[in-house]
């Protein structure tokens, strides 16, 4: 079987847990990592075993023996690289796929035939994403109505590790909680839901870190640790969406479906003894509960599986779960849910 040559940019943690999904694949073959901290890529290359080693991505990029890459580094320096890559190189950039929307349109007219993807898709690699998708194409559920996310994450101790200080910065991150976990809400409910929502008007609020929890986060974060937005799409199709971090509020976490038949809920996050709830109506027996789905879902199969999906798709000629175009949808939300927020108005997407 063929496989692709693999390079990775980025030795962090993200770039590690490439890595090793990469170990794992028999459809990649990792040859080559780089980044600018020298004992970064020394430990990582000596980790997994990899041949090939260089001090920045640019000289990667030059290595014609390279046929795709992994961009794992703080959104703020994807883009130049991304684009010196889609000249030559097939593309896997992390989340979110770049700063904003104007990034994400120039790397799709660079990309060419390439194949170019965002690892946003990571949540739908698992066997409940897959049986849900499939239920839903089904038409079990009746045309949609509602597209919901509510994930409050609460409060814990102040932690005993310094914060990456791009996490919750604007400039260097593009923003905070939403690109940081919003994007994969976003990829999770409109791939399940074969991508047919098509957004047109957003309404939202974003707010920082609560004032006595600011020690929990680096210095100088700006970025938001809580939102809330309503999209409305074509044909009356609503997504409520709500995340949130440091939070005064007991954690909760819920994603549905609803439809004019019926609905699911069920939970992105990979986890054991998961369950996916369908409820059904008929005229004879009103709501009826069923158990669509359950089992664990474990948390490497996102990772592994995007990788696999991604070396597929250049491999086989075809799509990735989550190409730039579809990368695109997503980023133009989140630009449109930041842009509602600073100008307290509905913002229309184009």
């Amino acid at each position: 079987m063929s496989t692709v040559k693999l390079g990775i940019i980025g030795c962090g943690v993200i770039g590690n847990a490439h890595a090793k999904a990469a170990a794992d694949s028999s459809l990649v073959d990792l040859v080559a990592v780089a980044d600018i901290r020298e004992e970064s890529v020394r430990e990582m290359a000596e980790k997994h075993n990899v041949p090939t080693t260089y001090a920045s991505g640019d000289e990667l990029i030059e290595d014609d023996s390279i046929e795709a890459v992994i961009l794992a580094m703080p959104t703020c320096h994807r883009f130049n690289l991304a684009m010196k890559a889609l000249a030559r190189k097939h593309v896997l950039t992390e989340k979110p796929v770049a700063m904003n929307s104007d990034q994400v349109r120039k790397m799709i007219e660079a990309k060419g035939d390439l194949v170019a993807a965002c690892c946003s898709s990571r949540n739908r690699h698992t066997e409940s994403a897959k049986v849900i998708t499939d239920f839903i194409a089904s038409g079990a559920l009746g045309p949609l109505r509602l597209i919901h996310c509510r994930a409050l994450m609460q409060a814990g101790p102040a932690p005993d590790t310094p914060r990456p200080p791009w996490r919750l910065n604007k400039k260097l991150n593009g923003g905070g909680i939403l690109v940081n976990w919003g994007c994969y809400d976003l990829d999770y409910l409109l791939g399940i839901t074969g991508w047919t929502a098509k957004p047109k008007t957003v309404l939202a609020q974003t707010w920082t870190i609560p004032p006595q929890l600011e020690s929990h986060v680096a210095p100088n974060s700006d970025a938001e640790t809580y939102f809330a937005a309503l999209i409305r799409c074509e044909d009356g199709v609503m997504i409520s969406f709500e995340r949130g971090e440091y939070m005064p509020v007991h954690k909760e976490q819920s994603w549905q479906i609803i439809g004019t038949k019926g609905s699911l809920t069920m939970q992105m996050t990979p986890g054991k003894n998961k369950k996916v709830i369908h409820d059904d109506t008929t005229t004879k027996d009103g709501l009826v509960q069923k158990i669509l789905w359950e089992g664990d879902d474990v948390h490497n199969a996102g990772r592994g599986g995007l990788l696999d999906d991604f070396a597929s798709a250049i491999l086989d000629k075809g799509e990735p779960a989550t190409p730039l175009e579809k990368a695109l949808v997503v980023q133009q939300i989140t630009d449109a849910i930041y842009a509602s927020a600073d100008s307290g108005k509905a913002v229309e997407i184009e």
